[in-house]
């Protein structure tokens, strides 16, 4: 276990070092930079201004000082934001949009289970269809299209629930909707698809032959076998959903790290692009350890020195 996650955090480091690359190499073959697209400022003053955040050295100096900070998780100074520093801007966005997404994440989980299950346990049957004719439509409506539509909805037409901004449990709710939709759907698809294989198994009829009650069946004997492709696919959505959503964040007007993120590809600040990236490339690549380390647990055939030897 212990060589396994060394192994995977040294390889996380050079996945790391391959996202600042390309992300540092796309930002700077893009014309302009961080001070060229506001009011033009005098020679003198633009001089000075690349000189403090040292714009004004060859790009392979700016990409070696830069690496230098970044494995250390130092992200230096925002270009947009005086005074403020990018680890400040993630620490202080983070809690904002990692509870709009654990929220977001519980109920995806939760009811996108639960439906795949019911739908599995009732296939070709008025639920099953039901049930997969509102994941399609989950799948297949794009974030930015239902908030529009939540808000158009319950904020105007019925004016119940606030349209933006972020100040209480009411303010909640629609974002929450809005971004729990899609994973939702995507959940109850997997859990269907992989709860149907599993009730085809020797097991599952054997104990329906001698007399299991449904819950038991499904949540005992079912529910572990089948939950592994989901698993597989809350890591990179966990992620995805703790740094936040870049549309709903916009739509709704909350000041998270993923508004931050958009707001600063508009304003071309450099560094607070590239340590959201690497923060967020992190993420991902720790909660794809940590899902590895957890499937032996749920399933015990699965090991991770197997899995190394393969």
């Amino acid at each position: 276990m212990f060589f396994y996650c060394l192994k995977r955090l040294v390889g996380a480091y050079l996945v790391l070092w391959t996202v600042v690359t390309i992300t540092f190499a796309l930002m700077h073959a893009i014309p302009g930079g961080p001070f060229t697209a506001e009011k033009k400022l005098p020679p003198v003053v633009l001089a000075a201004v690349e000189e403090r955040y040292r714009l004004d050295q060859p790009l392979l100096e700016q990409y070696a000082d830069y690496l230098e900070h970044a494995a250390v998780f130092d992200f230096g100074p925002s270009f947009k934001y005086p005074g403020r520093t990018v680890n400040e801007i993630i620490a202080e966005t983070l809690p904002v949009s990692a509870e709009l997404g654990a929220i977001a994440l519980c109920l995806a989980f939760g009811i996108g289970v639960l439906a795949g299950m019911a739908a599995a346990w009732h296939k070709n049957g008025a639920l099953d269809y039901a049930l997969m004719l509102g994941a399609t439509l989950g799948v297949s409506v794009p974030s930015f299209i239902l908030a529009a539509l939540l808000v158009q909805l319950f904020a105007f037409t019925w004016p119940v629930l606030p349209a933006a901004l972020w100040k209480g449990p009411s303010y909640a709710v629609l974002p929450v909707f809005a971004l729990a939709a899609h994973p939702t759907a995507f959940v109850m698809r997997l859990t269907r698809a992989s709860f149907l294989d599993v009730l085809s198994q020797d097991y599952m009829r054997t104990a329906r032959a001698r007399g299991v009650g449904t819950f038991s069946l499904l949540c005992r004997h079912g529910l572990r076998n089948a939950l592994l492709p989901v698993i597989t696919y809350i890591g990179p959505l966990a992620a995805s959903l703790l740094t936040g959503s870049f549309v709903v964040e916009t739509v709704f007007a909350i000041p998270g790290l993923g508004r931050y993120f958009v707001t600063s590809i508009y304003n071309r600040d450099y560094t607070v692009i590239l340590g959201i990236t690497i923060f967020y490339s992190f993420l991902i690549i720790v909660m794809n350890l940590l899902i590895d380390v957890i499937y032996p647990l749920v399933d015990p055939r699965i090991s991770l020195t197997s899995e190394r030897e393969g």
